[in-house]
């Protein structure tokens, strides 16, 4: 019984990382339909949509690179994915932890579909505030980005649990 629900709560954890991965590529799709490589669309006075491709890392990390970095960071990604999967149906219990690393792999997936499909990863999203501006990104990033902050958090409960 025990197994049966543990089997159940994994696969809750992996349709949290396939809606980010919906989300993600939607969201994509869209901008690729309606918006021009290059084009700067303002929304409010500190956020405009774009669409940039990206065939690095974060920040465009390696992005001029001969091409290999296309299959590192694709590979890079799935091993990631397979890790997280297993650490996914090891805690599947833990709330908080899960939670965190179901976003990570549903945006590390999202951005290595992108990779395989177009050769790039598809950015839009384009914050500026005071003369700061960030790298453009996506949802995927974005999940990323809140599964890393939500792992912080749990391990920070869980070290002042343990005082």
């Amino acid at each position: 019984m025990a197994n049966q629900k543990n089997s159940q709560t994994f696969i809750g954890w992996l349709g949290l990382a396939l809606l980010i991965i919906l989300s993600d590529q939607l969201s994509k799709l869209s901008i690729l339909n309606l918006y021009a490589y290059g084009s700067s669309h303002p929304i409010t006075s500190f956020f405009n949509l774009v669409l940039v491709y990206n065939k690095g890392a974060a920040f465009s990390f390696l992005a001029n690179a001969s091409g290999w970095q296309r299959w590192a960071f694709s590979g890079l990604g799935i091993s990631v994915a397979l890790f997280i999967s297993y650490l996914l149906k090891r805690h599947s219990g833990q709330k908080l932890f899960c939670t965190a690393l179901s976003l990570i792999l549903g945006g590390a997936l999202g951005n290595v579909i992108d990779r395989l499909w177009y050769g790039h990863v598809i950015d839009f999203l384009d914050f500026h505030l005071r003369g700061w501006h960030w790298p453009a990104f996506n949802v995927a990033d974005s999940a990323i980005t809140c599964g890393a902050i939500l792992l912080v958090i749990d391990e920070l409960r869980r070290v002042r649990r343990t005082r």
